[in-house]
């Protein structure tokens, strides 16, 4: 790299250790103290919080956190995938256009999108209103139910689903897809055998980047939970309220572990170029696709 361009990262390494990795060190020496506050002052060496983590609401709010992500993190694949899928089918001209579409409430703020949602699971909200003006009576009223919550989470990162997807289905070669139908595939073996294996890295990263923040976040379980539904997020919350930094910080460790682990996945899956896992699809396909051919060429010549 250029010297005088790598002059230029100098400001961003300094935001980054002032702003990440100094404070993760630090959270990660409370995990393993105690006192009072942020002070070192009377500080000691502790377990304690190692405790917390087998407490009756931290298991139920980890248990939480797993289920519902994973729940939110599937359906938000089936629904993504199928919008990614036909977008990427489509004869339409301006993609890009429906794509933006789709990511533009991501462009709000979480709060005030949550906030509002929860407004129309509401038993009296503007919808209700509006349509009872007409003697249509309708009443929803599931703010504050599990349902709520999976609601609220699809709709806060499905396009984080969308977007990867239909990346992943643009990088793939149409001539792989002719093949296919030459060779006697139907169009549904060939999303199967062909489309669908080739997206896997899209699938993956979107899946990744939906289940860790409905895992780990607190705003959405805690506005249309109505706190009836705990997180790993909302424990947090309620231990730095609480000035139990220790217990805290060692639930953050956790979640950045999780993050951490997750960022090498995606890194190993879905970085730049060809991956070891788009490598060794294309390649076992292609080996297929030859074989099939050349099978096709000696009945061709045999008859």
């Amino acid at each position: 790299m250029n010297k005088a361009f790598r002059k230029l990262s100098y400001p961003y390494l300094g935001w980054l250790v002032v702003f990440a990795i100094i404070p993760i060190f630090v959270m990660l020496f409370l995990s393993f103290t105690s006192g009072e506050g942020l002070s070192l002052e009377g500080s000691k060496l502790s377990f304690n919080s190692f405790n917390l983590l087998i407490d009756q609401a931290t298991l139920v709010a980890i248990k939480n956190s797993f289920l519902y992500a994973g729940i939110s993190t599937l359906i938000s694949l089936v629904l993504g995938y199928f919008v990614a899928y036909q977008l990427f089918k489509s004869k339409i001209k301006n993609k890009l256009l429906i794509l933006t579409i789709f990511i533009l409430p991501m462009w709000s703020n979480l709060l005030l999108r949550t906030e509002a949602l929860g407004n129309m699971m509401e038993h009296n909200n503007i919808v209700t209103s509006i349509l009872s003006r007409v003697n249509i009576n309708i009443s929803i009223g599931i703010k504050g139910t599990p349902l709520a919550v999976i609601i609220g989470l699809i709709f806060t990162y499905l396009p984080f689903v969308i977007l990867p997807v239909y990346t992943a289905l643009e990088k793939i070669e149409y001539n792989l897809q002719e093949a296919s139908l030459d060779l006697g595939l139907t169009e549904f073996q060939t999303f199967w055998k062909v489309i669908f294996p080739l997206s896997l890295k899209g699938v993956i990263t979107g899946s990744i980047l939906v289940f860790l923040p409905s895992l780990s976040g607190f705003a959405v379980p805690e506005i249309l939970g109505k706190g009836n539904v705990l997180f790993i997020g909302n424990i947090i919350e309620q231990a730095f309220k609480n000035m139990n930094y220790s217990f805290g910080s060692l639930l953050s460790i956790f979640i950045i572990m999780l993050i951490t682990a997750a960022l090498l996945i995606v890194n190993k899956v879905d970085k730049e170029g060809e991956t070891l896992l788009w490598i060794n699809i294309q390649k076992q396909l292609s080996k297929n696709m030859v074989i099939k051919t050349i099978n096709t060429l000696r009945l061709s010549i045999k008859y």
